[in-house]
């Protein structure tokens, strides 16, 4: 796991070709495994593969080196929680990186 820790790198051009359902699935258990600040799970993903929604959030949100993308995946952070609002942030971030090695792996 170290080896992809130390070899994963910023990808600016996808390929388009579908992600298997079942490495989705892993990946997403990834991000769910990810510790939370008193375990409140504070996050949601949401799983765009709607290419014209996709080259919206593109040109409005995200980098546009995922318009090619065959999906993204949007963590969303529940940062109004008085007990861990915020951390919530934090949480999303450990989340995504977990999903982002579990990828290349």
């Amino acid at each position: 796991m170290v080896d992809h820790i130390l070899t994963r790198r910023s990808i600016k051009r996808y390929e388009t070709r579908d992600i298997p359902e079942e490495v989705l699935q892993q990946i997403l258990e990834a991000g769910r495994q990810a510790p939370s600040a008193a375990n409140r799970q504070p996050i949601r993903f949401v799983i765009v593969k709607d290419h014209d929604l996709l080259k919206n959030l593109c040109d409005n949100l995200i980098t546009r080196f995922v318009k090619a993308a065959p999906l993204a995946v949007v963590g969303c952070a529940g940062t109004k929680s008085l007990l861990t609002g915020k951390w919530a942030l934090v949480d999303a971030t450990i989340a995504i990186q977990n999903m982002v090695v579990a990828a290349w792996s």
